[in-house]
């Protein structure tokens, strides 16, 4: 049989083997009581179970192990934190092992004990060919309302995961919220393609002087693009004279540093999301938006929410432009709902759920899952993955719920920390 370590984990885990006799190496009887709790830190791979060797209960943790060589390999030999074990539990017994204060630990052999219809439903979810996910094939088959209510804890690590970063950011930024939602809300207009110069141009324009000039849209517009490396020529259109002029003004004032100008991409966008006209829109928004953070927190209704950029009207020199002194065909340039669903999606339910859990405030933490079971699904080839194996998708809540499964689990073949993987092997 080939597996890995996970396999006999989940072997332990849900007692999935030929309980009938149990010996330890030693012939002495052994019952398992129970398996303990799977620990998925530093330490023993099971806590607090309960076996009885003999006519003595134990209580402790369980180390599993492929083969009892690994314990020394390990170091468990001379790890303190190990002598809590009270079982080593492993699929080849190769020699004996011992705690650091030199006591010999229990250990059971699971060799010959694994059925070969489990291994084989195991190898063919883990190890066969698939396009797309291990289970590809079966999914269809699972209760929607397990999916569901995986993917909804799913959905919570995923969120967890991408807090870590918020608060990092915040740290950097000594608590201060404001300027935090500010850099990954630039970062986010960066739309994936621009998010880098997004986030350098956010960080080197600090709020508080924008703040400065939220009386002057012409001073907004003039630092933002002249920041972003977009003023450093020669322009022959007035309106980028105008910002050009007030940008080498404000440069000097506040010794500012603009970013490069070729980090920008423009190629295979679409002229809509040309960074310029993302640069007009996001100057538009900080122009007309007074403490956005703030205007969130205090937001209760999804459908309030895309109500906080309906105000987004750029420059009139955008109209009939997409970069400048380059005239095009007239053309709205307002931010489309699609757009403002992903703004919403990646910056707004991320800062309601990690100022939730900051503060301790279930309140926005439930506002932050209740506002993506309002927006829509993003448009990408997973969801349309998953839509040809039948998996119905309504909701941004479910679409990135599936994102995180996809890329955490079923592309790591994490099957048996998955519960659809594990319903699977189970019904199989």
């Amino acid at each position: 049989m080939h597996f890995n370590e996970d396999f006999l984990q989940y072997i332990w885990k849900f007692r999935l083997f030929d309980m009938n006799n149990l010996h330890t190496t030693d012939g002495e009887e052994l019952q398992i009581i129970s398996p303990g709790l799977q620990n998925t830190n530093a330490g023993p791979d099971f806590q607090d179970a309960k076996i009885k060797i003999g006519d003595t209960l134990w209580a402790g943790n369980a180390e599993i192990h492929l083969s009892s060589l690994e314990w020394k390999q390990h170091g468990h030999h001379t790890n303190n934190a190990y002598n809590s074990v009270i079982l080593h539990v492993v699929y080849r017994d190769d020699e004996p092992v011992y705690r650091s204060n030199g006591t010999k630990v229990p250990t059971l052999v699971l060799f010959n004990r694994i059925s070969q219809e489990l291994y084989t439903r195991y190898h063919h979810l883990i190890f066969d060919q698939k396009q797309f996910i291990p289970c590809e094939s079966r999914i269809g088959t699972i209760d929607g309302l397990l999916i569901q209510n995986w993917l909804t804890r799913v959905l919570i690590e995923r969120l967890q995961k991408r807090s870590i970063a918020l608060t990092e950011a915040l740290k950097v930024n000594r608590g201060d919220w404001e300027e935090t939602f500010y850099q990954f809300l630039a970062a986010n207009f960066g739309f994936k393609i621009n998010a880098l110069p997004f986030e350098m141009l956010a960080k080197s324009l600090p709020q508080n002087i924008l703040a400065k000039h939220k009386n002057n849209t012409m001073q907004i517009e003039a630092l933002i693009f002249g920041q972003a490396g977009f003023l450093t020529e020669d322009l022959a259109d007035e309106y980028p004279q105008l910002l050009k002029k007030e940008y080498d003004f404000l440069q000097k004032k506040y010794n500012l540093k603009p970013i490069e100008k070729h980090l920008w991409k423009f190629l295979r966008l679409r002229p809509l999301n040309f960074p310029t006209i993302r640069l007009a829109q996001f100057a538009a928004l900080v122009a007309t938006s007074n403490n956005l953070l703030s205007k969130v927190l205090e937001t209760r209704e999804p459908e309030a929410f895309f109500k906080l950029f309906d105000d987004i009207k750029v420059n009139a020199y955008w109209d009939n432009h997409y970069q400048f002194d380059k005239p095009s065909v007239i053309a709205n340039k307002t931010m489309g709902k699609a757009s403002v669903n992903v703004l919403l999606v990646n910056t707004l339910t991320l800062f309601l759920f990690t100022y939730g859990n900051y503060h301790q405030l279930e309140r926005y933490v439930n506002r932050s899952l209740k506002l993506l079971e309002h927006l829509t699904v993003e448009k990408n080839s997973i969801m349309d993955n998953f839509a040809l194996l039948g998996i119905k998708v309504k909701t941004a809540y479910e679409s990135q719920a599936l994102l995180e499964l996809k890329n955490s689990y079923c592309d790591h073949k994490k099957c048996l920390q998955c519960g659809v993987g594990i319903k699977i092997l189970k019904l199989a």
